[in-house]
């Protein structure tokens, strides 16, 4: 099977000014109104899916916008984009209701829902909630998958066959999920950790599955690791759709970018680390017009011919769908220039 290439727009819910992770470094603080703009525009501007974190404490003042809130107001103010919560925090909500959730947003949206399946991250944040996130990661694992097999069956439930479902972490009587997804079976199913269980996982049950900014030569072990699971279980790997998560700073010049780099870095908060490689220095001051391996390492940076050659080495791996982080967020300089000068590319060669 082969998948066409594509491309999501991660909106920037929360602000980590400076030289943090380089994900929404030019919002000084979290703005709300902007944010959501920014993934409105994208629709507009043709991207093939929108995404949004899942969290509930993280970057600037932990100030970050709450996931599914977040996510049902972009449905209904988009037409196209598909729709995804990045990691979909299996903790943060009883998987029963999370299934009805999912099975209404993509009832409302016509379809357009991709459920990212996954545990969650950052215990800190669940134990400041009152949140169960076990520490060892079996047993995460094992509690997240007995979650999904409750979402699956709650999906084939109707009024004449409801579900009684008595697991080791989640317990249903008599439950119904009607109205079911839009999309049948299901809406596709994306994993996005990178260890043997979920290998199995995505293997057993998925339709997609995403790896965070690793850099090529990590990216090919994943893909390799993933592809013994598959072989392992008869299941064909090419029936999957890879996704990579990933920053990305693209300008008309190489002058431009140093630009943008050196706006980011005016907004570090006091306190907070900057890079300091040689290469970087160099770079930002003009001493040098190389890129520095601390942007270039794992994320897609330059001009957008140079955006398009680096996007051409992940998509020989079996990249198909790229889920960008624009540094330059939430200014739309960057956004539009890619889906006007390398977006195309790659469409009209499908």
């Amino acid at each position: 099977m082969s998948h066409p290439i594509q491309f999501g727009y991660c909106v920037p819910i929360f602000a980590l000014p400076g030289g943090g992770l380089f994900r929404t470094p030019n919002f000084p603080t979290l703005d709300i109104k902007t944010a959501m703009q920014t993934a409105k525009t994208a629709d507009e501007l043709g991207y093939d899916s929108i995404w949004v974190a899942d969290h509930l404490m993280l970057g600037k003042d932990q100030a970050i916008m709450e996931g599914w809130t977040t996510l049902s107001a972009i449905a209904g103010a988009t037409s196209h984009s598909k729709l995804g919560i990045i990691h979909q925090g299996h903790f943060f909500r009883y998987p029963s209701v999370a299934a009805k959730m999912i099975a209404t947003l993509d009832q409302i949206s016509g379809g357009r829902f991709i459920y990212f399946a996954d545990t969650g991250t950052r215990i800190g944040e669940h134990q400041a909630y009152g949140l169960n996130y076990p520490e060892n990661v079996e047993e995460r694992m094992a509690d997240f998958l007995e979650g999904l097999e409750l979402t699956l069956k709650l999906w084939e439930t109707s009024e004449a066959n409801p579900l009684t479902f008595d697991g080791r972490f989640h317990h249903v009587k008599a439950a119904v999920c009607t109205p079911p997804p839009f999309t049948q079976p299901h809406p596709p199913i994306w994993f996005g950790e990178a260890n043997p269980i979920t290998f199995d996982a995505v293997a057993r049950w998925g339709q997609g599955w995403n790896s965070v900014p690793v850099g090529l030569t990590t990216m090919n072990q994943r893909l390799n690791s993933l592809k013994a699971a598959c072989q392992k279980l008869n299941r064909d790997f090419n029936e999957l759709e890879i996704s990579y998560e990933v920053q990305i700073l693209v300008a008309p010049t190489r002058e431009a970018v140093r630009e943008k780099v050196k706006a980011m870095l005016a907004l570090t908060p006091s306190g907070m680390d900057v890079p300091q490689d040689a290469d970087f220095r160099a770079f930002v001051s003009g001493e040098s017009n190389e890129y520095p391996h601390y942007l270039t390492d794992t994320g897609l940076v330059g001009t957008p011919d140079e955006v398009k050659s680096q996007m051409q080495n992940y998509i020989a791996l079996g990249i198909s769908h790229f889920m960008l982080w624009f540094m330059d967020a939430p200014n739309i300089d960057g956004m539009r220039l890619f889906s006007e000068q390398v977006a195309p590319v790659f469409k009209s060669s499908q």
